[in-house]
C-alpha cells in the first residue's frame, strides 16, 4: 500500500481527532498517499502534488515552496506491517485518511482485518471525498465515513469533484457524516443545493471553516457558527489547527 511518508517511516501517528462527529477523541491516523482530486487549498498536498503535475496550489507563491518529489514523500508498506505499527499504540480508534483512501480500499480492508484480529473493538473511520464507492466488504468493515465533498472553492470542475453515484451512496448510508469546508458565505448555496439534490440528512451535515491557521479559522468561524445555529446544521471546528497549527504528524 502507498502511504504518505513522515520522517523515515509512514505517516502513522497518535493524536486527537480534530474534525467531524468524533472530534476530540484519541485516535491513530494513517495517511494514504495519492488522491484523484487536487484542491487548491489542500493541507496534505504531499499526497498528490508531485513534481511534473500541472495543478495549482495556493502555496505556489510562498517563497521556498515547490512540488514534492514523489520518492521523498511516499513509502510502500504491506498492510500487515502497517497494522503492526498501529497496534503499537494503545488506542481503540483508527482514522484512515489521505489523500483518498478509497483508491486503495482492498489494502485498507486487509489492514482493518489484521487489527480487528487482535483488537476486535477497534473503531475505524475513513475520510473520503465521495468520488469512489466502497465495496460491500469495505463498507461493512468501516464504522464511520467522514465524507467531504469538494465545493467550487476547491478550484476544480464540477464533473471531477462531484460524482453522483458516490454522493448518493453516502447520503443513504447511516455510517456517513458530511463535512463541508466553507470559505465564504456564497458556499452555503452550493451546500444547500447538494443537500436537496442528494437528500442528505440535515442532521448529518457539518460545516467547517477553511484555514490552516487559528487566525484563518477565526475569520470564518463566528459567522459560520451563527449560520449553523440558524439553519440547523452542525458546526465543526478544526481542533488540530487550534492546537498545533499546520504541522504534520500531530
Amino acid at each position: 500500500m502507498k502511504l504518505a511518508k513522515l520522517g523515515d517511516g509512514p505517516e502513522i501517528f497518535h493524536t486527537i481527532q480534530g474534525e467531524g462527529p468524533s472530534a476530540g477523541s484519541p485516535a491513530v491516523f494513517i495517511r494514504a498517499s495519492r488522491c484523484n482530486l487536487h484542491c487548491v487549498w489542500c493541507d496534505t498536498d504531499h499526497t498528490w502534488n508531485f513534481e511534473g503535475t500541472p495543478w495549482p496550489h495556493e502555496k505556489d507563491n510562498v517563497p521556498g515552496y515547490a512540488k514534492h518529489r514523489k520518492s521523498e514523500v511516499t513509502i510502500e508498506l504491506d498492510p500487515a506491517q502497517a497494522a503492526r505499527l498501529i497496534l503499537n499504540f494503545r488506542c481503540s480508534r483508527v482514522v484512515i485518511t489521505g489523500g483518498e483512501p478509497l483508491l486503495q480500499q482492498a489494502d485498507f480492508l486487509e489492514l482493518i482485518r489484521h487489527i480487528r484480529a487482535e483488537r476486535p473493538a477497534c473503531v475505524f473511520e475513513v475520510e473520503t471525498n465521495a468520488t469512489r464507492i466502497p465495496s460491500p466488504e469495505f463498507a461493512a468493515a468501516v464504522d464511520q465515513f467522514n465524507v467531504s465533498p469538494k465545493l467550487a472553492n476547491a478550484g476544480m470542475p464540477d464533473a471531477l469533484r462531484l460524482v453522483g453515484d458516490g454522493l448518493t451512496f453516502f447520503a443513504n448510508s447511516p455510517k456517513a457524516w458530511f463535512k463541508f469546508v466553507v470559505a465564504n458565505p456564497a458556499d452555503l448555496a452550493e451546500i444547500q443545493a447538494l443537500q436537496v439534490r442528494f437528500a442528505i440528512p440535515r442532521e448529518r451535515i457539518l460545516l467547517m471553516p477553511e484555514g490552516r491557521t487559528a487566525a484563518d479559522l477565526d475569520r470564518t468561524a463566528p459567522w459560520l457558527a451563527e449560520l449553523c445555529r440558524d439553519l440547523g446544521y452542525r458546526f465543526c471546528d478544526r481542533l488540530h489547527i487550534r492546537l498545533w497549527g499546520d504541522r504534520r504528524g500531530v
